[in-house]
């Protein structure tokens, strides 16, 4: 996503492994030398720079086996010659991705702010400069994925046919059709290209969720516990993990809402953040109050509230435009009172 941007921060392995970053990201990126003292200092005081190196989940080998037999037992006995699916389907390596570069741009904050406190203004503003650059990235291809630039393009596209219609009126008075032919043609190709980015960029405005940042949920095929990280009113996957995904056999398709989702390590080792269709999610009759482990809750979420699910931080909330979620108060507890208030 981000160019020369690297990844290798947080990694999923095919075990269920998650391993931290050997070479701090800043150092590759921002070009500061090896042997800075605000470089010392801060990777021994940035805890999200230390969580990010100290990540190191390892799932349950035998849960790991039994889940491959469950999957091949399953490949054996599909029916009509087709594979069935199993949960490593809606895996999302660009979902992933996003997660990362997300912590890309928190640690560099970090980095900048700790580089202020102690009076190091040089490096804080190279850092200022490499996050200005990697936030500038994400902007633009947040974008293009939400449908913002799709508006601008409509816009371009509607003033370019006004354009061509002005010279097609003028090739019919000369009697050029040779040439008002193609003109017309080039119109036509606008005009539908128009209408598509037009609504696309109305899908994005309108969009209506089911489900909320951090909130705990269910997935009702495999039956694994998630929670909610990120959404996005239309699958944004490429074509071939929609055909992996089977997105097609859905009863709503891709034109429905589709969440990052982090699975429960306990539950599934091996998925990690899966992509997940709005109608296979459900979420839990009663308050999910249970333990949920996963590598990147702490730096995602700020805790657990009254009813289970998850509290998104700050910027989080920001990178989705979703305002802080309020739990409704039990009014049995505001009876109990003693109705002091009237």
């Amino acid at each position: 996503m981000v160019q020369g941007a690297s990844l290798n921060c947080l990694t999923a392995s095919r075990n269920g492994g998650v391993y931290g970053l050997i070479i701090p990201l800043w150092r590759r990126h921002s070009k500061l030398p090896r042997k800075n003292p605000v470089a010392s200092g801060f990777e021994s005081q940035c805890p999200l720079h230390l969580c990010l190196q100290g990540l190191h989940f390892m799932g349950n080998p035998n849960t790991l086996k039994r889940r491959n037999l469950e999957v091949e037992a399953g490949w054996l006995f599909n029916k009509g010659g087709e594979q069935e699916l199993d949960a490593s389907s809606e895996r999302s390596e660009n979902a992933n991705e996003d997660i990362l570069i997300f912590f890309f741009q928190l640690d560099l904050a970090t980095r900048v702010q700790y580089a202020l406190n102690v009076e190091q203004y040089d490096i804080a503003q190279q850092l200022r400069n490499k996050l200005a650059e990697v936030e500038g990235e994400v902007i633009r291809q947040q974008e293009v994925k939400r449908g913002s630039s799709s508006k601008s393009e409509a816009q371009d596209k509607a003033i370019s046919i006004i354009r061509l219609r002005a010279d097609l009126q003028n090739a019919i008075e000369k009697e050029n059709y040779a040439v008002a032919a193609e003109l017309r043609d080039q119109i036509s190709e606008l005009e539908a290209e128009s209408l598509a980015a037009s609504a696309k960029a109305l899908v994005y405005e309108n969009a209506q969720y089911a489900f909320r940042l951090g909130q705990k949920v269910k997935h009702q095929t495999f039956g694994y516990r998630a929670v909610v990280c990120g959404m996005d009113p239309i699958c944004c996957e490429s074509s071939s993990w929609m055909e992996t995904a089977q997105v097609e056999k859905l009863a709503r398709g891709s034109s429905q809402p589709f969440y990052q989702v982090l699975v429960d390590v306990n539950e599934d080792p091996n998925l990690l953040v899966a992509y997940v269709p709005e109608e296979n999610l459900v979420a839990p009759e009663k308050p999910d109050m249970g333990r949920f482990d996963h590598p990147y809750i702490s730096f995602l979420f700020y805790g657990m509230d009254t009813k289970g699910d998850f509290i998104p931080i700050k910027q989080l909330r920001e990178k989705y435009n979703k305002p802080r979620h309020e739990v409704p108060m039990d009014r049995t507890d505001d009876d109990s009172g003693g109705g002091a208030d009237a």
